[in-house]
Protein backbone atom coordinates (compact mmCIF):
# COMPACT_ATOMS: atom_id res chain seq x y z
CA UNK A 1 0.00 0.00 0.00
CA UNK A 2 1.65 2.82 -0.97
CA UNK A 3 1.02 6.60 0.47
CA UNK A 4 -1.76 8.14 -1.64
CA UNK A 5 -5.25 7.77 -0.15
CA UNK A 6 -7.51 5.16 -1.12
CA UNK A 7 -10.82 4.61 -0.15
CA UNK A 8 -12.19 1.46 2.30
CA UNK A 9 -13.54 -0.18 -1.00
CA UNK A 10 -10.42 0.21 -2.61
CA UNK A 11 -8.41 -1.22 0.53
CA UNK A 12 -10.79 -4.29 1.26
CA UNK A 13 -10.28 -4.94 -2.70
CA UNK A 14 -6.84 -4.71 -2.33
CA UNK A 15 -6.44 -7.30 0.72
CA UNK A 16 -9.07 -9.56 -1.23
CA UNK A 17 -6.89 -9.83 -3.78
CA UNK A 18 -3.22 -10.43 -1.38
CA UNK A 19 -5.47 -13.37 0.69
CA UNK A 20 -6.08 -14.64 -2.77
CA UNK A 21 -3.00 -14.77 -4.02
CA UNK A 22 -1.22 -15.75 -0.81
CA UNK A 23 -3.71 -18.80 -0.79
CA UNK A 24 -2.34 -20.11 -4.22
CA UNK A 25 0.11 -22.89 -3.80
CA UNK A 26 2.68 -21.69 -6.45
CA UNK A 27 3.97 -18.29 -4.13
CA UNK A 28 7.48 -17.99 -3.53
CA UNK A 29 8.43 -17.13 -0.16
CA UNK A 30 9.99 -13.92 -0.63
CA UNK A 31 6.74 -12.98 -2.59
CA UNK A 32 4.48 -14.32 0.66
CA UNK A 33 6.43 -12.13 2.66
CA UNK A 34 5.68 -9.28 0.99
CA UNK A 35 1.98 -9.96 0.42
CA UNK A 36 1.50 -10.72 3.95
CA UNK A 37 2.71 -6.96 5.04
CA UNK A 38 0.82 -5.70 2.41
CA UNK A 39 -2.29 -7.50 4.21
CA UNK A 40 -1.18 -6.25 7.85
CA UNK A 41 -0.97 -2.91 6.66
CA UNK A 42 -4.20 -2.94 4.59
CA UNK A 43 -6.10 -4.73 7.06
CA UNK A 44 -5.08 -2.01 9.73
CA UNK A 45 -6.06 0.78 7.41
CA UNK A 46 -9.56 -0.89 6.97
CA UNK A 47 -9.97 -1.29 10.75
CA UNK A 48 -8.81 2.11 11.48
CA UNK A 49 -11.86 2.94 9.12
CA UNK A 50 -14.10 1.27 10.56
CA UNK A 51 -13.31 2.34 13.98
CA UNK A 52 -13.58 6.12 12.71
CA UNK A 53 -17.36 4.97 11.28
CA UNK A 54 -17.73 3.51 14.50
CA UNK A 55 -16.88 6.96 16.10
CA UNK A 56 -19.09 9.08 13.91
CA UNK A 57 -22.28 6.55 14.12
CA UNK A 58 -21.74 6.87 17.83
CA UNK A 59 -21.40 11.08 17.87
CA UNK A 60 -24.70 10.77 15.57
CA UNK A 61 -26.71 8.47 17.89
CA UNK A 62 -26.10 10.64 21.17
CA UNK A 63 -27.40 13.44 23.12
CA UNK A 64 -25.63 14.95 25.90
CA UNK A 65 -23.61 12.18 25.99
CA UNK A 66 -26.26 9.71 26.42
CA UNK A 67 -27.35 7.25 23.57
CA UNK A 68 -31.17 7.43 22.29
CA UNK A 69 -33.19 4.76 22.86
CA UNK A 70 -33.95 3.30 19.68
CA UNK A 71 -36.82 0.47 19.63
CA UNK A 72 -37.67 -1.68 16.70
CA UNK A 73 -41.35 -1.08 15.29
CA UNK A 74 -43.60 -3.70 15.91
CA UNK A 75 -47.02 -4.47 15.46
CA UNK A 76 -48.15 -2.89 18.80
CA UNK A 77 -46.55 0.49 17.96
CA UNK A 78 -45.78 0.70 14.27
CA UNK A 79 -45.55 4.66 13.47
CA UNK A 80 -45.18 5.19 17.42
CA UNK A 81 -41.59 7.38 17.56
CA UNK A 82 -40.97 8.32 21.27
Amino acid sequence: MDNKKITFEEAMENLEKVVSELESEDVPLEKAIDLFQEGVKLSGYCSQKLDQVEQKIEMLISEDGQKKAFHPLNDDNQGDMD
